[in-house]
């Protein structure tokens, strides 16, 4: 059995060997039995079910919660001629039943579908046709309402056994609590499940935790041409932070979820290439992408929880080599991940008063609107009941978790601005029409490259950041476009929503109410431990983030930003090299600290130390504009 299992490594992958632990989880699924594996981000997870799948009779299914992860996987599979199918959104239903009629008839051996797909009656009547000799769930957090991923349709995955009783299932995941891993085997209805787990310590991994007032300035500092990720919380800083770095002559493209399917391909495709060597984004990008040589995972904004943390940064150095993962950080992003992620928690009541104003909004009598759907315009409902919109957007989507309803956001209808004026003259019309700027400001301080394309926008946010109402601020868009100073396209409906359950109001919401609650207890205390890691610099990165999982088996890492913190104290040799390039530095002239630590390849705080130092000694002193120059004797 092993034999056959590496000559299929050999043929398939070129791999002689497998890594640690593969081999003993390809074993417990050729055995037939339900098996968890947790491996690290970049632990060889695929392999393990792919080659037990290649070798028995019959198709494997795998549900998998991102259609960008399935084609992934997919077109990696057939590079290597193997019989692959994804079956993607957007498809008819007459392609839908040819499709599924080619797994029955035409060899394939995997079959890649999402957990709300598996959940359509043509999906579930082709399966019981078809000779499934293993069924995968990936990124199996996603079951769990104590996973950072949490998908309520994965929920549904157990029923798929009903029909399938013969039919083992494997379960994969990088990130998982003890609490989680409990949740995960039961949801499945695993039985007496094999659990087999690697350490999640990346020992060529340096996890680093940088203070800076200017984040930008130090991702200058950090980058090079090597490929790097930079996660960002909006899609308005992808673009931004990708045209920074462009004019600093650092390549990099943006990358969101709002983007079209054939512009990410292309920017992934390029950033895959090595053509372009930052690629920054939101969390909708990376999961399941294997590029072995990411050098840095850089955060600019706080995650929201260490798993995902976890999961991101985890995809620095695949290739073994050395690698970092860095959060810049400073004060203020400590309140706006409060803000953002505790302050807007809803409350049961919170949530039960959006459901009844929701109901009244489409006009839904007592009773009634079981599968009902109807086109949503958002920031219009948010505006009509004065609704804080974080709070609103975070109750409806623990209604969508709880199968109240669904919520599908629609990216084909944007809301879109462009700015048709030059920076200069946009001063100069503001000047003389003051009125404007109190929309206008709050909009060119929240969205980059709004000069240069259609940008979306969310008209609720800047609605409370000018403090005008919904009927003034499109008023005076309206008359902005009117006038040509901008583009504008307002959509109607940003959303749909299908109503799952009949109306009635609180007796809706009470069976779900204590869900609600340990859901906003489990999300407090994710936040809570970030904070944590963030402020705590006396423990190791990596043992704080190794203890979070429930390993207790415990080193320092000696490359985090604690333990380089413990070891960095300069020696008086490289003070001394410091304060000659500094003087060489400044005699052809005045520089301020940015500028001459731009300059010096050496620790940031050390330079600052001997810039002290030299002043102290009246070697240096500060101009009236507090740059360094040499002292006048």
């Amino acid at each position: 059995m092993q034999e056959e299992a590496l000559n299929i490594l050999e043929k398939f992958w070129g791999y002689r060997n497998f890594r640690p632990q593969q081999m003993e989880v390809i074993q417990s699924i050729l055995n037939k039995k339900d098996t968890l594996t947790l491996f690290p981000t970049g632990g060889g997870k695929s392999i393990c079910f792919q080659v037990p799948a290649l070798m028995q009779d019959g198709i494997c299914i795998v549900v998998s919660p991102l259609i960008s992860l399935m084609e992934d996987q997919v077109n990696t599979l057939q590079q290597k001629n193997i019989k692959a199918m994804a079956i993607t959104g957007g498809i008819s239903y007459n392609d839908l039943d040819r499709n599924l009629d080619n797994c029955i008839f035409g060899n394939f051996k995997f079959l890649y579908l999402s957990p709300e797909r598996l959940q359509q009656e043509l999906v579930r009547e082709r399966l019981k046709q078809m000779n499934i000799n293993l069924l995968v769930v990936d990124e199996a957090h996603c079951i769990s309402q104590w996973g950072h991923d949490f998908r309520p349709a994965y929920r549904n995955i157990a029923e798929i056994r009903k029909f399938l009783p013969e039919t083992s299932i494997a379960a994969f995941t990088a990130t998982a609590t003890r609490d989680v891993v409990k949740d995960i085997c039961e949801q499945l209805e695993m039985d007496e499940p094999e659990v087999h787990k690697k350490s999640f310590q990346r020992s060529n991994l340096g996890y680093q935790v940088i203070r800076t007032e200017d984040k930008y300035f130090r991702l200058l500092q950090i980058l090079n041409s090597e490929s790097a990720i930079i996660y960002v919380r909006s899609r308005n800083a992808t673009q931004s932070i990708s045209e920074f770095l462009n004019k600093n002559n650092i390549t990099a493209a943006a990358y969101h979820g709002g983007l079209q399917k054939e512009e990410k391909s292309a920017r992934f495709e390029k950033w895959m290439s090595n053509k372009v060597s930052v690629m920054v984004a939101t969390n909708a990008f990376g999961m399941g992408i294997d590029k072995p040589d990411v050098r840095t995972v850089i955060h600019m904004d706080l995650p929201e929880s260490l798993e995902s943390y976890f999961q991101e940064a985890g995809r620095a150095g695949r290739d073994t080599k050395p690698a970092k993962a860095i959060i810049l950080t400073n004060e203020g992003d400590i309140p706006v991940l409060k803000n953002q992620f505790l302050n807007n928690l809803p409350s049961v009541e919170d949530i039960k008063l959006v459901y009844k104003k929701l109901n009244a909004y489409f006009r839904i009598a007592f009773g009634e609107g079981e599968n009902t759907e109807y086109d949503f315009n958002f920031a219009d409902f948010c505006n009509q009941y004065q609704f804080n919109s974080q709070k609103t957007y975070n109750a409806l989507q623990l209604l969508d978790r709880c199968s109240i309803l669904r919520l599908s956001q629609n990216y084909q209808k944007k809301t879109e601005l462009k700015i048709l004026l030059s920076g200069s003259h946009l001063d100069h019309f503001l000047d003389d029409n003051p009125k404007y700027s109190q929309i206008l400001r709050p909009i060119l301080r929240t969205y980059g490259g709004i000069f240069d394309n259609l940008t979306s926008f969310n008209l609720s946010t800047i609605c409370e950041k000018s403090g005008l109402t919904d009927q003034k601020v499109l008023s005076l868009l309206e008359d902005l476009h009117q006038r040509e100073i901008i583009e504008f396209h307002l959509a109607k409906h940003d959303a749909s929503i299908i109503f799952l359950v009949p109306r009635e109001d609180s007796a809706t919401i009470n069976p779900v109410a204590g869900f609600i609650n340990q859901y906003n207890t489990s999300k407090r205390k994710k936040i809570e431990s970030v904070l944590e890691f963030v402020t705590n610099e006396e423990v190791c990165k990596q043992i704080q983030l190794l203890g979070y999982f429930g390993e207790t088996e415990l080193t320092t890492c000696n490359k985090c930003s604690v333990c380089l913190k413990k070891t960095d104290e300069p020696s008086k040799d490289e003070m001394n090299e410091i304060y000659l390039k500094i003087i060489k530095l400044l005699r052809p002239g005045q520089m301020d600290s940015r500028e001459i630590i731009s300059h010096l390849n050496y620790n940031e705080k050390t330079i600052l130390k001997v810039l002290g130092l030299l002043c102290e000694k009246s070697i240096l002193e500060r101009s009236d504009n507090n740059k360094y120059k040499i002292a006048n004797k």
